[in-house]
């Protein structure tokens, strides 16, 4: 057995793609470390996470080891999404020992990458719970590496903003003052691009009154204070989705949620990444 996972990774491709980059950086011509090891050597090793931590990326860790060796096993005792106790182990292999061992690095560094995004969010979902808010995350992403850092948040329970500047419209300020107004920025969106989704930022009720003529989906308060968010959500009346965007902490999230919104986008969740401990032992024989 090799895949735990009960959320949809992304497209195998993708994942295969950035196995490749990681290799590429870290293997280069070869692991010089690792030809030291007799080749036909066989390993066991067992994985251990050494934090309190929500599990995410099995699918780029199944990828680095069956990489280097398609036979190897993997058994895993959690899955994506599961909350896991320090001093769990959380999986099991048997494989070629030069490829355990040369795998183990990217192997890892996607694994508690990607469980560090999953575990913040967590925390974030907890502050906000009661509340009908949505958690969602933001383009603030690791180079190359936004598909699994946003695969990460929903293991942690949160939820996906857009992907890219291909699949939604977010009419910023710079937008704004480029067509002349609110009014102008959402006409041409419209036209030019009428199936997509059409997110409008404002700064003041002025800015969104406008938008709420203008016909959006949804709308953006950016760096509202507490009694302008509630003063948005009294004029909105339910009519638009209203977003929060800027100055949202653990600190602060629970009372914003509280304000009646519909959605929180929180950069923190992919841009502050911190790292699971996690820790790979090997047998060899």
């Amino acid at each position: 057995m090799t895949a735990a996972f009960r959320f949809t990774p992304p497209d195998p491709a993708l994942i295969a793609a950035d196995v490749d980059r990681a290799f590429a950086e870290d293997l280069g011509k070869g692991d010089a470390t690792a030809s030291l090891l007799p080749a036909d050597a066989e390993a066991f090793a067992q994985l251990t996470c050494r934090d309190d931590a929500v599990l995410a990326g099995i699918p780029w860790f199944n990828a680095c080891v069956l990489r280097l060796d398609p036979n190897a096993r993997i058994d895993w005792q959690a899955s994506d999404g599961d909350r896991i106790a320090p001093g769990t182990v959380v999986c099991q292999m048997r494989g070629n020992a030069r490829a355990l061992v040369s795998a183990e690095r990217s192997a890892l560094n996607f694994l508690q990458m990607l469980s560090g995004t999953a575990t913040i969010t967590a925390a974030y979902m907890a502050a906000v719970a009661g509340t009908k808010v949505r958690v969602i995350d933001t383009r603030k992403t690791v180079p190359g590496m936004r598909l699994a850092q946003k695969y990460a948040v929903r293991c942690g329970g949160g939820h996906n903003h857009r992907m890219g500047l291909y699949d939604a419209i977010l009419v910023k300020e710079n937008h704004i003052i480029a067509a002349g107004s609110i009014a102008a920025a959402v006409l041409a969106a419209r036209q030019l691009h009428p199936s997509l989704q059409l997110i409008v930022e404002v700064e003041n009720l002025d800015e969104l009154q406008q938008a709420l003529d203008a016909g959006v989906d949804r709308i953006m308060l950016d760096n509202f204070t507490l009694p302008l968010m509630r003063e948005a959500v009294a004029m909105t009346a339910g009519s638009v989705p209203l977003e929060i965007s800027g100055n949202v902490n653990l600190q602060t999230i629970g009372e914003y949620a509280r304000t009646g919104v519909d959605y929180i986008s929180v950069g923190a969740l992919t841009k502050n990444v911190h790292a699971i401990d996690l820790s790979l032992r090997l047998k060899i024989g």
